[in-house]
This record gives structure tokens, C-alpha cells and sequence, in this order.
């Protein structure tokens, strides 16, 4: 039986890096990747989906497809092109390095799979920009999914949409992606709302090949809502500014050779999301402000990533004495931690066989 075989590989990311909230993103050397096969002729009956998983959160994930994220948002981008259900006999190995709720990336990985999958199964050759408007409709913040999409050190932002966009991109995301009830079938969730265009727009900036990452993870989950929650609805204009000057800065520095240590170091610092979540992460403003370019060299910034708990820190050295020194502030506190050297990735890809 001639069968269609494909993969799909997408990077960790991790957001923010500093004063860049909800605006940069970074694609990390972690990856979550499907492999893909489904008869080109299957027999009938008609078989749903099989969905195996193994790696990071194999225990916590739903196996059906109609409750998995990752096939959701694929059957997602399919009925918005008139697909109504996946190929029969479609198989989905599911493996992945990307830690849950750590501030890495997780679900912005698992859209864009979702998107990738749903744009292969139907071939439907959507353009990049395309993608990405389909991953903003579920992930509707666009600094991980566009990290993971297209690779590197990237800067996005959404669009001010007329009224109609605005309307049609403003859908409750329980529209968009509702769960599956037990009984569903084909004829049920069959008018989903489709993107408007363009929702999204990105940048990528210069990266210094001698920079790695250092994913400091602390043994314990923090979900992006809760983080949220903690967030001021008002900010100084100072502390704006802050966080404005130091971007400015950061997104030139880390592409420059060699790398400024001193430069970089002030230029992530924070004021609009890091002091705010210092009391869901114990250690946070110990690690951030006692481990420096002066104290560990080799180091060039440190900040959170994403909303944590995971610390972030972009070094050309020292990898072992800055992960395990931040180790023993965290241990202070009564959490342990695992850490990872990661390199700056390329973007998401899919592999035909």
C-alpha cells in the first residue's frame, strides 16, 4: 500500500529576553517532532487518527486527536480550507524535548506543529505569512509562535486591523479551537472562522554565532495565565522608557562581534514583567542580579524567559560555573533545578519522505 511519509520538527523558544515583552522572541535548540504516515489509497472503513507520544509531558497529553492541541489546530487550518476530517489510517508519533510550563515555548511549539500538520495534510502550500496569521488565531501572542515559525532572533508585532479583521481576529478562542465533545462527529465544528490576513508581522535581527543560551529550569511548573495575573493593567512612562532604551540596545548588541558583556547585561534588564513575577519564582532577583559578566565570565545577560520559571542566560562561556552557581541560590530556596547549553535554532521544517 503506497504511503504518504513525512516529518515535521519545530524549535523551543524562549520570549521576551529581557525588556522585549510580548515583542522578541529567540528559537532554541529543543525540539518537538512529528512523524507522519497516511495511505494514499486507504481502505475503508474510514479509521481516526493514531496519536502516540513520547518524551516531555507523555503522561499528561491526550491522545485523541479531537482533544490534543497539536490536531486540533491542524483539523483547524484544514476546515478552514474545506477539509472536513483528517486522511483515514493517518498515524502521528509525537516526540518531544520541550519541558511543559517552564517558559519555553511548549504550546507555541505545539501550534505551529498543529499549523505545519494541517498545511502538509491538505497541501495546501500556504505561505509563511499565511502560517503564521493561522497560529495567531490560537497563540495570540506573536513573540514564541513566530520564533518557532520562521528561526532566530526575531522581533513581531500585530497589525492594527480595519474593524472586520479586527472582529474576525478578536474571536473567542473557544470558537476557534473548541474542545471536541465525546460525541462529535464529522458534521459537528464545520464553520470555523477563518484568519483575516496579514495579522502579523516580524523582523529578524543579527545574532552573534559565539552566543549560547543557557536554559536554567527550575523543577516546577508555572502556567503563561497565572504569570499573566500578576502583570500591572498601567505602567510608569519611566519604566516604559526603561524598558524602550534597552531594546533599542539589545536587538544591535547580540549581533555585533565580538558580543559587549557590560553592554548587553544592562541592555536586559526589566521593568515591566520580572519584578512582578518575583513572587510566584523564589530566587529570581538573587540569580538575576548576584550572577554577572563580572562575577561568571563568559556571561552576557540573564533574565527570565517567557514567564518562567526557566532563567534564561546568553553567555560565549563558562556555561557550567554560571548554571550551577544559579543552582545553589535555588537551592536556598528549595528548588532544584536541571539545565541545558542550547544554540540558537533555524526555524520549524518539514521533511518529506
Amino acid at each position: 500500500m503506497a504511503t504518504r511519509s513525512f516529518t515535521i520538527r519545530v524549535p523551543a523558544t524562549s520570549a521576551n529576553i529581557g525588556p522585549g515583552f510580548d515583542v522578541v522572541g529567540l528559537s532554541l535548540s529543543l525540539y518537538l517532532t512529528l512523524t507522519v504516515h497516511h495511505p494514499l489509497s486507504p481502505p475503508s472503513p474510514y479509521l481516526a487518527p493514531t496519536l502516540t507520544y513520547t518524551g516531555e509531558g507523555a503522561h499528561e497529553v491526550p491522545l485523541s486527536a479531537y482533544k490534543n492541541l497539536t490536531t486540533r489546530v491542524a483539523l483547524y487550518v484544514l476546515r478552514c480550507h474545506n477539509t472536513l476530517r483528517f486522511p483515514s489510517h493517518l498515524s502521528i508519533h509525537v516526540d518531544n524535548e520541550i519541558p511543559f510550563g517552564r517558559g519555553l515555548g511548549s504550546s507555541g511549539a505545539a501550534v505551529i506543529a498543529g499549523v505545519l500538520l494541517g498545511n502538509e495534510l491538505g497541501q495546501l502550500k500556504l505561505p509563511t505569512a499565511r502560517l503564521l496569521d493561522f497560529a495567531l488565531m490560537v497563540e495570540r501572542h506573536p513573540d514564541n509562535v513566530t520564533a518557532a515559525l520562521v528561526g532566530g532572533f526575531v522581533g513581531s508585532y500585530l497589525k492594527e486591523l480595519d474593524e472586520e479583521a479586527s472582529e474576525a481576529a478578536s474571536v473567542p478562542l473557544s470558537e476557534v479551537l473548541p474542545e471536541y465533545p465525546p460525541d462529535a462527529g464529522e458534521e459537528w465544528g464545520l464553520d470555523p472562522p477563518v484568519p483575516p490576513r496579514g495579522i502579523g508581522h516580524y523582523v529578524r535581527f543579527g545574532w552573534e554565532e559565539s552566543i549560547r543560551a543557557i536554559a536554567i529550569i527550575p523543577r516546577f511548573e508555572l502556567s503563561t495565565a497565572k504569570a499573566r495575573e500578576v502583570l500591572p493593567t498601567h505602567y510608569s512612562r519611566k519604566d516604559l522608557v526603561f524598558n524602550l532604551q534597552r531594546l533599542a540596545v539589545l536587538t544591535t548588541a547580540l549581533g555585533q562581534s565580538p558580543p559587549d558583556p557590560d553592554l548587553i547585561y544592562e541592555a536586559m534588564k526589566d521593568r515591566v514583567h520580572q519584578p512582578y513575577r518575583k513572587s510566584l519564582i523564589p530566587g529570581l532577583p538573587e540569580v538575576t542580579s548576584t550572577i554577572t559578566p563580572a562575577t561568571h565570565p563568559g556571561l552576557l545577560g540573564i533574565c527570565l524567559s517567557g514567564a518562567g520559571p526557566t532563567i534564561l542566560a546568553l553567555a560565549t562561556g563558562g556555561f557550567e560555573a554560571i548554571a550551577e552557581d544559579a543552582g545553589k541560590i535555588f537551592a536556598r530556596f528549595g528548588i532544584e533545578i536541571d539545565w541545558k547549553v542550547l544554540q540558537i535554532a533555524g526555524g520549524s521544517s518539514v521533511v518529506v519522505q
